[in-house]
């Protein structure tokens, strides 16, 4: 009896992993960050991105510039001006200082934004890529190696490229 018990017990173990290696039979691997780069619509995105940050950076450049001429222009009056004048100079000066910090500061922020939305955006139609794909082609799991902690995963698993050609596909048809 206890024989039997235990042949059965090797038998269901054998069973069970049996069935989960057949469960996992075929398992995918996609790098949603390198989707993003090198897909059209990621290259698009980027380039929205970089147009924006470029105009920001302009206007960066046109306020240094202006408080460096009043931080010169201070110096320059120092030696002339009362000590009340100066002052009064030198709040205004601070007072700019601190805008043009905040202009960064929410500059900075809103590039932060602008990507977020724009990814965000990408997401369903790369997430639908992904799909077909895995529909198609019989997958049974597909992750993402840069949001699991991924230590290893086959190179012959990446679907990466794939994803990023049939993306442009979609892309370029709408």
């Amino acid at each position: 009896m206890r024989k039997c018990l235990i042949v059965a017990s090797i038998i269901a173990a054998f069973i069970l992993v049996g069935t989960t290696v057949q469960a996992a039979d075929k398992i995918g691997f996609v790098d949603i960050k390198k989707i993003l780069s090198e897909s059209e619509a990621g290259k698009e995105a980027t380039r929205q991105i970089m147009q924006h940050v470029e105009k920001k950076q302009g206007e960066i450049e046109a306020m240094e510039a202006e408080l460096q001429k009043r931080k010169d222009e201070l110096e320059k009056q120092r030696s002339v001006l009362t000590d009340a004048a100066y002052r009064e100079k030198e709040i205004d000066y601070r007072q700019r200082t601190r805008d043009y910090q905040r202009f960064v500061e929410d500059a900075n922020e809103e590039v932060k934004m602008r990507e977020q939305r724009m990814t965000q955006a990408l997401i369903p139609d790369i997430q639908k890529v992904i799909n077909e794909i895995g529909d198609k082609e019989g997958y049974t799991a597909i992750f993402d190696v840069g949001t699991m902690g991924l230590l290893f995963n086959s190179d012959k698993y990446d679907i990466t490229g794939k994803v990023v050609e049939q993306y442009n596909k979609m892309y370029r048809s709408k």
